[in-house]
C-alpha cells in the first residue's frame, strides 16, 4: 500500500474518532455518564474516565501514528 495513503487514512480515522467522542460527550448518554463518573470517583476515590475520554485518546494516538508514518523515511 502507498505510504502517503496509509498516513492519510490514519489521520482521517483519528479525526473521525475525535468527532465521535465530541458527539458522545454532548449527548444525553455522555452527560449522564460524566455525572455518574464524577459521583463514583468522589464516592470511593477510584480513577474512572467516561467513554468520550477514551475516544479522544484513541483519536490522538491515530493522528500521531499517521504523522509519524508520513514523516518516517524509507531505509536505503
Amino acid at each position: 500500500m502507498n505510504k502517503p495513503f496509509t498516513s492519510l487514512i490514519l489521520i482521517v480515522a483519528g479525526l473521525l474518532v475525535i468527532v465521535m467522542g465530541t458527539r458522545r460527550e454532548d449527548s444525553v448518554a455522555g452527560i449522564s455518564e460524566s455525572v455518574g463518573t464524577t459521583v463514583a470517583n468522589a464516592w470511593d476515590g477510584k480513577a474512572r474516565q467516561p467513554k468520550h475520554v477514551w475516544y479522544y485518546a484513541t483519536g490522538g494516538v491515530l493522528i500521531v501514528a499517521g504523522i509519524a508514518s508520513a514523516l518516517r523515511r524509507k531505509a536505503p
